[in-house]
C-alpha cells in the first residue's frame, strides 16, 4: 500500500490540468458509492486527480487513487484493500480502470453494504451497463457522464476567459444577449472550425499529432471497450472496424442495413447489435422519430463528434454533415433528441424543432429554430450555431 500512496501523491504533486471541468460542480461528493462513467480520451483519470488535488493536500491519507491497471490487484482484491484502507482512516478511495478486475460491481456492493464511512469514485467506461448487467449496484451508485470538451470550455482553454454555461430554455429566449456579450469579449466563429476538427478531446493539448492519437483512442475504444466488454470474440473486431468506417461515409443517411450486412459479412441483427455498441462506446449518434428507439433501425446516424468526422473520412468532408453533428453532439448531453419533420432535422425534448444549416432554406418555419452556422448573433428564432455548444 506505500508505493500506491506514493504514487498518489506523486501524480497530484505533477498533475497540471488547465481546465475545471463543469461537471465537477454538478457531483453529489458526498454519495457513498458515484461512478464517473465516459469514453476513452476525455479526461476520467485527471478528472478524478483533479478532485483529489482541490479537496485533500498530496500527502494527506485520507484519499488514495488507485489504478487497477497495477499488477498487484491480481492478488490483492478490492474489498479487502478498501478495508484496509479504510481502518488505518482512509475516507475516499478514487479507483480508476475498473472494468480491469473482474468482479468489480460485487465486490463494490460488499463495501458499499461494510464499510460505511468510506466513500469510492470510481471510473468506468461509457459501454458499462451498471443496471442491466451489474444488478449488485442497483440502488447504490450514482452515475455522472463526464463528455469531451464542449466548445465552450474549448474557448476557456484558447482565450484563458471564464464563460458561463447556459440551459437551453436560456439560449432559445436570450441569445440576442447572450451572443452579444460573449462577441464584446471574443471572436467566437474565429476558434470555431478548430474545435470541430481537433476539440472535442483534451489530448488536443499534448504535444503529439491529433489524428494519430484520435485513430489510435477510437481503435482502442473498439478493441477493449467494445469488443471485450461486450465480450465480443477478437476475431470479429475487423467487421466492426468496417463498420464504423463504412457508416461515416453515409452519415447522416438512414443506414442501409442490408447493405451493410452483405459488406461486412454478418447478419442484419448482428449489424444492429454493432451499431448499439458503437453508439454505447460514443463512437456514433443514433437519431429515431419520436416514440421509436432501438433495436429499430435508426432514422439517421451521425459519428458522436465532429472530431470523430473528420477523423474518419478525413477528405471530402460535407460541411452540413458537420454543423449537424456538431449541434447533436453539443446537444444532447441533457436532452432527448429525435429526428425532426417539415425541413427541421431534430427535434428536442419532443418540443422544439431545429433546422441547421448556413441559411434559412425555403419558406420560414414559425414553428422552428434555426440553428444558423456563420453569423455571431441572430434574432427572434434565428440562432447562432456556436451558441448551442455554451449548453455545458
Amino acid at each position: 500500500m506505500e508505493s500506491l500512496y506514493r504514487t498518489h501523491q506523486y501524480l497530484l504533486e505533477h498533475l497540471d490540468v488547465p481546465l475545471r471541468r463543469k461537471l465537477t460542480d454538478d457531483i453529489a461528493w458526498n454519495e457513498r458509492l458515484i461512478c464517473i462513467k465516459g469514453p476513452r480520451g476525455v479526461g476520467k483519470t485527471c478528472f478524478l486527480l483533479q478532485y483529489a488535488k482541490e479537496n485533500f493536500s498530496p500527502d494527506d491519507r485520507r484519499c488514495l487513487y488507485i489504478n487497477l491497471n497495477n499488477f498487484y490487484f491480481t492478488v490483492k482484491t478490492i474489498r479487502d484493500f478498501a478495508n484496509e484502507f479504510q481502518m488505518k482512516g482512509g475516507k475516499v478511495l478514487l479507483i480508476d480502470q475498473i472494468f480491469k478486475y473482474s468482479t468489480w460491481a460485487e465486490e463494490l456492493a460488499f463495501c458499499y453494504d461494510n464499510y460505511p464511512d468510506l466513500r469510492i469514485v470510481f471510473s468506468g467506461s461509457s459501454v458499462l451497463d451498471l443496471d442491466d448487467e451489474n444488478y449488485h449496484l442497483k440502488g447504490k451508485v450514482i452515475t455522472y457522464n463526464l463528455r469531451g470538451f464542449s466548445f465552450r470550455e474549448f474557448l476557456e482553454l484558447q482565450t484563458k476567459c471564464k464563460f458561463n454555461a447556459f440551459s437551453l430554455r436560456e439560449i432559445l429566449e436570450l441569445h440576442t444577449e447572450i451572443a452579444g456579450e460573449i462577441t464584446s469579449r471574443i471572436k467566437p466563429l474565429a476558434y470555431l472550425e478548430n474545435y470541430l476538427i481537433y476539440g472535442y478531446y483534451p489530448f488536443h493539448l499534448e504535444k503529439r499529432n491529433f489524428l494519430e492519437n484520435l485513430l489510435k483512442t477510437m481503435n482502442m475504444m473498439l478493441e477493449v471497450d467494445v469488443m471485450s466488454i461486450n465480450q465480443t470474440g477478437q476475431s470479429y473486431l475487423p467487421k466492426i472496424r468496417k463498420l464504423l468506417y463504412l457508416l461515416s461515409l453515409s452519415t447522416p443517411a438512414s443506414p442501409n442495413v442490408s447493405q451493410l450486412s452483405a459488406d461486412i459479412e454478418t447478419s442484419r441483427a448482428t449489424v444492429m447489435n454493432y451499431m448499439k455498441y458503437l453508439k454505447d462506446a460514443r463512437l456514433v449518434n443514433l437519431l429515431y422519430p419520436p416514440n421509436e428507439v432501438f433495436p429499430k433501425k435508426p432514422a439517421h446516424l451521425y459519428m458522436h463528434n465532429p472530431n470523430i468526422l473528420y477523423a474518419t473520412r478525413q477528405t471530402n468532408v460535407n460541411e452540413q454533415i458537420v454543423w449537424e453533428t456538431f449541434f447533436y453532439s453539443q446537444v444532447h448531453k441533457d436532452h432527448k433528441v429525435n429526428a425532426g419533420s417539415r425541413n427541421c432535422q431534430f427535434l428536442v425534448n419532443g418540443q422544439y424543432s431545429f433546422s441547421v444549416g448556413d441559411r434559412i432554406r425555403g419558406k420560414f418555419n414559425p414553428d422552428c429554430y434555426y440553428a444558423i452556422s456563420g453569423i455571431e448573433a441572430g434574432e427572434r428564432k434565428v440562432i447562432p450555431l456556436w451558441l448551442f455548444g455554451f449548453l455545458y
